[in-house]
């Protein structure tokens, strides 16, 4: 039973293609040996929905097909029914099509017919098979955790759910269950994971949707040397399983600070192997004044190294200063060296008359640098050069194919600020989130001292992409009131937005931690796509729309007032 992929009449003899969701099967219709199911297949036509009977046989010499798995069989049709008929679709179920997405977003339900499409969701689901399988294995339970719950700050903005019965009150939708989970912990229950539903109303993009699905999982009495070793255990599992690679454990570490120092990013992608070099005070009586200025002003002046950098042209050169714009930078520097030894003419770029041998020299030393590299400088606030050039880093990275693409390179960032100082809003901001624990050392400093606090919290990055974070929480109400005090919430807010934490807190709650995992994330690296939208079943656009069901739309004025609200328009 299955659905017409396509039809052929060979003098008299029909052969029909049918796909289920193993794959393709070859039908054959004989009026020796049905002459009415004969008769009706001259009917069918493409995405037919049919069921047939019959005998299967082997295809004769010369005709087996070795590219499908059925390739060397058939099925003599001796029973015969048309279940449904079908429209002319508006795309050909075919994997080689270049129908434009929002077409094939539209005719979701079609576009998943086809075996590429379908795929990632297959594989997906039984990654999640063997994610619970692992988990059972070591005594974590599955527990489900509201939809509809409390608005907290949680970093991102809510989805809100206007309530009928309490007029101008709402629901959130949870962007993760964080507080329900450490409940959970309160509560008991030791070990919990959860296969979860998110939703966060934020602006979006090719690894990013306003709902999402995460594992997350929380321990009682655990260090972040046991949750490690869990989760690396895990992902171990997973690859074996789907890649048959043995990913080594235990995964590399690395400290907040040097992975932004090294590679202008907290998410680093390792398969790339060039790093930033601080090379600010080289020019401290620099005739180039703008790196002068960086190092009078107490800024900072970033080389990166490019490897064969020669095969850039001057317009690929050119084109990293409207990048390095995008985050803030006023310019982009470079020097293409032709011979690094020829201060003269060996130095080829706009700035190379500003340096001087001494400084060229030490350039040199600093980066490693040989003859056919370039290097690319940003002079800024250390944010703004390692945003600039840890995505220039990625840019030409790609553009020059360097990126080893046959590796998985797994990653602990370890040792974030505790709290971040946010100009805009003035006031000290959760690095994490505001219920994580700050590093022993730090336990009974961190309110005098916010700005030099670390966190006991850590990510887990894979070939540059956040696949997941996590902290060891506080689960002591002193110690959460004093974060809650730091980060500017007065005695009122904090009873208002989570009294309810403060109270399971004071009974007894024991040291606890976790973190959450990106399933889309893992699913579609795995499954060899760009997008989160090849690895869910029916996805947002980047406007936050669904092109099949036209999700969001209007609602009636009925509804509008039961909700106690007024439409705008």
């Amino acid at each position: 039973m299955g659905w017409v992929q396509n039809r052929r009449d060979h003098g008299g003899v029909i052969f029909v293609d049918l796909r289920d969701i193993e794959g393709l099967t070859q039908v054959v219709f004989n009026p020796q040996v049905n002459k009415d199911a004969h008769a009706i297949a001259d009917q069918l036509r493409s995405e037919f929905c049919i069921g047939v009977r019959g005998k299967v046989g082997m295809r004769p010499e010369g005709m087996r097909n070795d590219k499908l798995k059925t390739g060397a069989v058939e099925v003599l049709v001796t029973h015969f029914e048309i279940f449904n008929t079908s429209q002319t679709p508006p795309f050909e179920i075919e994997d080689s099509i270049t129908t434009n997405e929002m077409v094939r977003l539209e005719y979701r339900f079609l576009d998943l017919r086809r075996p590429i499409a379908k795929a990632p969701l297959l594989l997906r689901s039984r990654m999640t098979k063997v994610i619970r399988e692992y988990l059972d294995g070591l005594n974590f339970f599955d527990l489900e955790t509201p939809f509809l719950t409390k608005s907290t700050p949680e970093g991102a903005r809510d989805y809100l759910v206007p309530s009928r019965l309490y007029a101008g009150e709402a629901y959130a939708l949870p962007q993760s269950p964080q507080l329900f989970k450490q409940l959970f912990m309160v509560a008991g229950f030791e070990r919990y994971y959860q296969i979860v539903r998110c939703f966060r109303d934020e602006d979006l993009r090719a690894d990013r949707q306003p709902e999402f699905t995460q594992l997350d999982l929380e321990m009682s009495f655990v260090t972040q040397e046991d949750i490690f070793r869990i989760m690396e255990g895990l992902w171990k599992r997973v690859w074996q399983e789907f890649k048959q690679i043995d990913i080594s454990t235990p995964f590399r570490r690395m400290p907040y600070r040097e992975a932004v120092e090294k590679y202008g990013s907290d998410k680093p992608d390792l398969r790339l192997s060039w790093e930033l070099k601080t090379v600010t005070d080289i020019f401290a009586r620099s005739d180039f004044k703008v790196f002068r200025d960086a190092y009078e002003k107490k800024l900072l002046v970033q080389a990166l190294r490019v490897p064969e950098g020669e095969k850039l042209s001057r317009k690929d050169l050119d084109d990293l200063t409207p990048i390095g714009k995008e985050f803030g930078a006023k310019g982009i520097a470079w020097v293409k060296l032709n011979d690094p030894k020829d201060h003269e003419k060996g130095w080829q770029s706009p700035i190379a008359k500003f340096l001087s041998a001494e400084e060229k020299d030490a350039l040199i030393a600093a980066t490693g640098s040989k003859s056919g590299d370039v290097l690319v400088f940003c002079a800024d606030t250390k944010k703004i050069v390692a945003d600039s050039l840890g995505n220039i880093r990625l840019h030409l990275g790609r553009k020059l194919q360097a990126l080893r693409e046959d590796e998985w390179q797994f990653l602990w960032i370890v040792d974030f600020p505790l709290f971040q100082w946010d100009p805009k809003e003035n006031r000290w901001v959760s690095e994490h989130h505001p219920f994580t624990a700050p590093k022993v050392e730090f336990a009974e400093t961190f309110a005098e001292d916010p700005g030099s606090a670390y966190g006991d919290c850590y990510d887990l990055v894979l070939n540059g992409m956040e696949m997941g974070s996590g902290s060891i929480r506080i689960h002591r109400n002193d110690m959460q009131k004093k974060v809650f005090k730091v980060l500017g919430l007065k005695e009122e807010e904090i009873e208002t937005k989570f009294g309810f934490l403060m109270n399971a807190l004071s009974f007894g709650a024991p040291p606890h931690g976790g973190v959450a995992f990106g399933v889309d994330r893992f699913a579609m690296l795995l499954a060899g796509g760009e997008s989160l939208r090849d690895v869910i079943a029916y996805p947002k656009t980047q406007r936050g729309q669904c092109p099949m069901t036209k999700a969001p739309s209007k609602i009636d004025l009925k509804q509008w007032t039961e909700l106690h609200l007024k439409p705008l328009v």
